[in-house]
């Protein structure tokens, strides 16, 4: 089929959303629209053509996509970034084992093996455990609500283009480049922590040399498209998961008396205590704990690559929860009890050797499983840097076609590739080689300052996305009947992540001014809070630009509910739903608890 050919099946769907004439046409012809587009869609993903070298360099050439002939005139910014999120043609090869263990295990990384032994040491397994349980559960409902959007349209970047979609384009720009700029800074700052992880083996190899090899890999890895990343993530996460299981075993058994401290049950919560620093001590867990979390919405963000949607993100999706309880709550109860926060080396630590994880191992007196922690934080750093170019050119790629950055990040190659991209977020990957500098950690402190509120801001607008949608769909005079899955948290949960998200950030910001045991700071307070005005010059600037100042908001009557969806008729949808709600109604209360979390 002819990029022509394509122009033309697709003529009756695309008047319909310039006209605004979304619910008139037939399902036949919404159907076969959809049915040509996949189609068109899937020739160029396995185009195949002469001998392999040959299609080896053909993958690489752009997708040969001809103008829609869409007339654009007259139409506003959001409704022309709407559609060409819509159209953008990345490859469908994910699938639901894909996604539900980039869901399960994905985000695992040295947040959850280092960084909890930090946050432990300033606030005491009492403030772990609560900032945990606190960002636990404002993620929980910033996941769900990602989960329906991305179910009813899985377009391009995904959240990204909810945004502009639903607030208005600025905030599209200013959240999707921070978002793209906190992947982009933590792929170098990942290679520099694999090659540190290394040294634990040994350090007659320059870390540099280690940095190099990690890089090819990841690079390698990005190369064979968001097959080879789903592939690499499913094999990684495995082995991650199955790691902090064990460790949870291990810790229950160390805890009840195995090993060489005997019985230690709740000792270190009641010596030194449980709490480190009082509310203060409490507040610097938040960041520790969202820098864990961080990741949860890689699953909303592959929704535009993955072939069933409708099936395998809710899956995904409902998975968050056990995630959530068994990796992160009950990890950190069992690190409370196995490390007392007065631990010399949860601070003073270099490397591994500042992991919860490795230090209650030792004092268990069991030798050999240091060296398997360690090769688990190599993988769960190798499985993020791999994590951080996905979503970095993802998120480029998306804003690209939207127009809020240059075109050239748009590129898409004949395997659905994002190259550009890809290209731009691995060259941003060397400045691993920092490693060999002297003081590239405050270095990285600086590039970590730019984004480092950004992540509370993003997940808050995420919710806001969520709830702007359930209003439009009501001043619009439409049901929630059409809603294909369900956040089981509805509205509700939306507003609890929106204060919970204000109130740490708040937090945040009162620790930065007034610093545990030292004086207020300047430079202190702009390392944790530089991304706060710089998110504002950004959005006055976007603003400024595309002189839109006369609109804030897009109005809910204005949202665009359909485009980009893929089942294009409504009444059909709701017919399913409503025989899925009915099936569900007359199944027993243990089966329906079951389908509420699984």
């Amino acid at each position: 089929m002819s990029g022509r050919d394509y122009e033309k099946q697709n003529d009756i769907d695309h008047t319909r959303i310039v006209t605004g004439d979304r619910n008139n046409t037939t399902s036949e012809d919404d159907n076969r629209s959809y049915q040509s587009r996949s189609s068109f869609e899937s020739e160029y993903t396995q185009y195949q053509e002469g001998n392999p070298f040959k299609r080896f360099i053909n993958s690489f050439k752009p997708i040969d996509l001809e103008s829609d002939g869409i007339d654009t005139t007259g139409m506003t910014q959001v409704e022309k970034a709407v559609i060409a999120t819509a159209k953008h043609p990345l490859a469908r090869s994910l699938k639901s084992r894909h996604l539900e263990m980039i869901a399960i295990g994905g985000s695992i990384g040295t947040g959850l093996f280092v960084g909890s032994g930090y946050a432990l040491s300033l606030g005491g397994p009492g403030s772990l455990l609560i900032g945990y349980v606190i960002i636990g559960y404002a993620l929980l409902t910033v996941v769900n609500c990602l989960g329906e959007l991305s179910v009813q349209f899985p377009v391009s970047g995904s959240f990204n283009s909810y945004y502009s979609r639903f607030l208005e384009p600025a905030f599209g720009s200013t959240f999707g480049i921070l978002y793209a700029l906190s992947w982009c800074i933590s792929f170098p700052s990942e290679l520099i922590a694999a090659a540190m992880t290394v040294q634990f083996w040994t350090t007659d190899i320059n870390p540099a040399v280690w940095v190099a090899v990690f890089w090819v890999v990841i690079v390698l890895i990005n190369l064979f498209g968001v097959k080879g990343y789903g592939e690499v993530e499913f094999v990684l996460s495995i082995i991650k998961v199955l790691a902090v299981v064990g460790f949870i075993i291990l810790g229950i058994c160390i805890t009840c008396g195995v090993g060489d401290q005997g019985y230690i049950g709740g000792r270190y919560w009641r010596d030194p205590g449980s709490f480190n620093h009082g509310f203060k001590g409490l507040c610097t867990t938040f960041i520790s704990a969202s820098f864990s979390f961080g990741g949860v919405e890689l699953v909303a963000l592959a929704a535009a690559e993955t072939q069933n949607p409708n099936v395998s993100i809710p899956k995904a999706i409902k998975s968050t929860f056990w995630r959530i309880f068994i990796f992160y709550i009950l990890t950190a109860i069992i690190i409370g009890c196995l490390v007392p926060f007065t631990n010399d080396d949860l601070l003073n630590g270099t490397g591994i050797a500042a992991s919860p994880f490795v230090i209650a191992i030792n004092q268990g007196g069991i030798k050999v499983v240091p060296h398997i922690m360690n090769a688990v934080v190599v993988i769960a750093v190798i499985s993020v840097g791999n994590s951080s170019v996905y979503g970095c050119s993802r998120t480029l790629a998306s804003l690209a076609v939207q127009g809020l950055l240059p075109r050239i990040f748009g590129y898409i190659d004949r395997n659905g590739r994002p190259l550009v991209s890809i290209a731009f977020t691995c060259a941003i990957g060397l400045l691993g080689f920092l490693v060999a500098y002297e003081d590239e950690g405050t270095v990285f402190t600086w590039f970590f300052s730019i984004c480092s509120l950004s992540s509370f801001f993003t997940w808050g607008a995420i919710n806001v996305c969520h709830l702007r949608w359930r209003y439009a769909l009501a001043a619009q005079g439409r049901s929630t009947d059409e809603i294909i899955f369900k956040s089981p948290l509805g509205t509700f949960g939306s507003w609890c992540g929106i204060v919970l998200l204000a109130l740490v950030v708040v937090g945040e910001i009162w620790i930065s001014i007034f610093p545990l045991g030292s004086p207020a700071d300047v430079v202190t307070f702009w390392q944790n809070c530089l991304s706060l005005p710089l998110m504002i010059i950004m959005w006055v600037s976007f603003k400024t630009w595309n002189k839109s100042w006369n609109m804030l908001w897009v109005k809910l009557e204005d949202i665009d509910l359909d485009t980009g969806r893929r089942e294009l008729d409504l009444e059909l949808l709701k017919q399913e739903l409503a025989e899925r709600r009915e099936e569900l109604s007359s199944k027993p209360w243990f089966y329906k608890v079951f389908r509420f979390f699984f």
